[in-house]
């Protein structure tokens, strides 16, 4: 589901099903709110905090449509750094990875998440894509890479929707015209069709679409 962030307690409560939907809820954020994260000198096996496993298990309490916002809404709660973010990202699944990474503009300031962003644009789900192309990669992803996730959008069939502040950093932009170019001269040497998004982002570097 699309929403600004960050999500608030009204806005997640007016999505869930029903009165136990709700009370689970409110426990969570309870824990989350009152839980502190593992220290980095705890002992081995990290043992999760309860709000931790309620962010796991957020889809079957509230419905799987409410577990972005759930698990937004819990990040944002608890206050979780980079090292928390991180632990989640990568013992997370793929859903869990998504409300990690919509969760990143509202909990990280500088670059320090930036690794999670780029594992996602490694990948081949289109979910992860998405969610790792927002504000957060916007203001903190260097032109090359930025650049690059641009294109895995259009080679893995992501809406540009989904690319935030995609007219301000495509514009004036000429080596992302470039390789725009080649790309649409791939797809046509090989028979295949240019996606359609490409002629709109090729206009917002300032460059005219040609026969593409």
């Amino acid at each position: 589901m699309t929403h600004p962030l960050p999500w608030t307690r009204a806005d997640v409560e007016a999505l869930l099903p029903d009165d136990a939907a709700r009370a689970w809820l409110t426990e969570a954020l309870a824990d989350a709110a009152c839980v502190p994260t593992a220290p980095p000198t705890a002992p081995a096996p990290y043992a999760a905090d309860t709000w931790e496993l309620r962010f796991a298990a957020a889809g079957r309490h509230c419905g799987h449509d409410n577990a972005d916002a759930v698990r937004t809404l819990l990040l944002t709660e608890a206050q979780a750094g980079p090292e928390t973010l991180t632990r989640l990202y990568r013992h997370g699944s793929a859903a869990e990875r998504r409300a990690v990474l919509r969760a990143l503009p509202t909990l990280v300031d500088g670059p320090h998440a930036l690794h999670l962003v780029e594992d996602a644009l490694r990948s081949n789900d289109t979910r992860l894509v998405a969610a790792a192309v927002g504000p957060y990669t916007a203001a903190h992803l260097d032109p090359h890479a930025w650049r690059h996730a641009v294109l895995k959008c259009l080679f893995t069939g992501v809406t540009l929707d989904a690319v935030a502040s995609l007219a301000q950093r495509a514009a004036g932009d000429g080596e992302l015209a470039r390789m725009l170019t080649d790309y649409a001269a791939e797809r046509t040497a090989a028979g295949r069709d240019v996606p359609d998004d490409l002629g709109r982002v090729l206009t917002l570097t300032g460059e005219e679409p040609k026969e593409l």
